[in-house]
């Protein structure tokens, strides 16, 4: 029987009502007691790092979460994350850029109501990520949520109150759970994973001076001068495929280029949550399509470019490697169509 590892850092799932709201209460060896099923999976063992609104979730904890998994790795056949479901996607982003190319699979889940509540979808949710986490197939970092398994660089919070909250956006899912199975989509090679055939990829430095900044019409360019005292890069959501104004005097440009000449980095991507960005399709976006210090975010979400982002500055600061480490794919995080771009 394998042995699974459960993570427990709070969230909808462990939370309970108080008089202002659910807060996180329940830990996770109660948690585990309320899926008895799970005993027929595997062997369970639980940590507690943390149990808090995933609100509260901040680059500190993606470090903390990912040095329990390292540490505990050579004992372990697979990990479960239990974490809250606003900021899980950075979460499982984040983490797929602290432990690269992991043979073991590292699964995160949550759920939408308590596990206390009448008609949760907590129990399923649990039990179906322990079944991935188990599954010989199953590798790398992924966010396990009604019955879908999905890359954790491509995992977007799409619905509020919905069981089915999230979606894989520009990627295909990569797997289903149903009828206690693991379905392999037909893009996923299902065999069994060698945990001795590829080793483990750790990192341990982010550099948490990134901002995502969303284009709005009437945004003046003056921000990036509010900005560049306390962040080193900034992730711009264009307009459409690749848009930015270029009225005003081409005041956007010359604030974009001087941020970049200033030693501060610039990523590009797009407010549309599909298909990506091209900067080479309009006027309003050539100009910044090759231009040093500029990176492309391609289709890649919104969630892993501010995850990739840290990572990259946290291992170097000089430009051509930081486009290096930017443009590597890592577990899915951008196709080849938008690496070419």
């Amino acid at each position: 029987m394998r042995k699974i590892l459960i993570i427990a850092t709070g969230g909808t799932i462990a939370s309970v009502p108080h008089d202002r709201g659910l807060a996180p209460a329940l830990t996770g060896e109660e948690l585990v007691r309320r899926v008895p099923q799970l005993a027929d999976i595997a062997e369970i063992s639980v940590v507690q790092p943390m149990n808090i609104d995933s609100t509260n979730m901040q680059p500190q904890d993606w470090l903390a979460i990912a040095h329990v998994i390292a540490d505990a790795y050579d004992a372990f056949d697979g990990f479960v994350v239990l974490h809250g479901t606003d900021t899980m996607a950075y979460t499982a982003a984040a983490l797929s850029y602290l432990l690269q190319d992991s043979p073991k699979p590292i699964v995160l889940t949550g759920s939408q109501q308590p596990m206390a509540a009448p008609f949760t979808d907590a129990k399923l949710n649990l039990y179906q990520s322990v079944l991935f986490a188990a599954d010989p197939c199953a590798r790398d970092v992924a966010v396990v949520f009604n019955g879908k398994a999905i890359a954790g660089t491509r995992a977007h919070k799409q619905r509020t109150m919905s069981y089915n909250a999230f979606t894989s956006m520009n990627y295909p899912t990569l797997a289903y759970i149903r009828a206690g199975r693991v379905i392999w989509s037909g893009l996923m090679d299902p065999t069994p994973s060698d945990h001795s055939a590829k080793t483990l990829k750790r990192y341990t430095e982010l550099d948490s001076r990134v901002i995502v900044l969303k284009l709005t019409p009437g945004l003046k360019p003056s921000i990036f001068s509010l900005l560049a005292h306390d962040y080193d890069a900034a992730i711009i959501e264009t307009f459409g495929i690749g848009g930015i104004p270029t009225s005003d005097q081409e005041a956007f440009a010359h604030a974009i280029f001087g941020w970049v000449e200033s030693g501060h980095t610039i990523v590009l991507t797009t407010q549309v949550p599909e298909e990506g960005l091209d900067l080479g399709v309009y006027e309003v976006g050539h100009a910044y399509q090759d231009h040093p210090g500029i990176l492309l975010g391609g289709d890649m979400t919104t969630e892993a470019l501010l995850a990739k982002t840290m990572w990259a500055l946290g291992q170097t600061r000089d430009t051509e490697e930081l486009a290096s480490l930017f443009s590597l794919p890592v577990n899915h995080d951008r196709t080849r169509t938008a690496e070419a771009t």
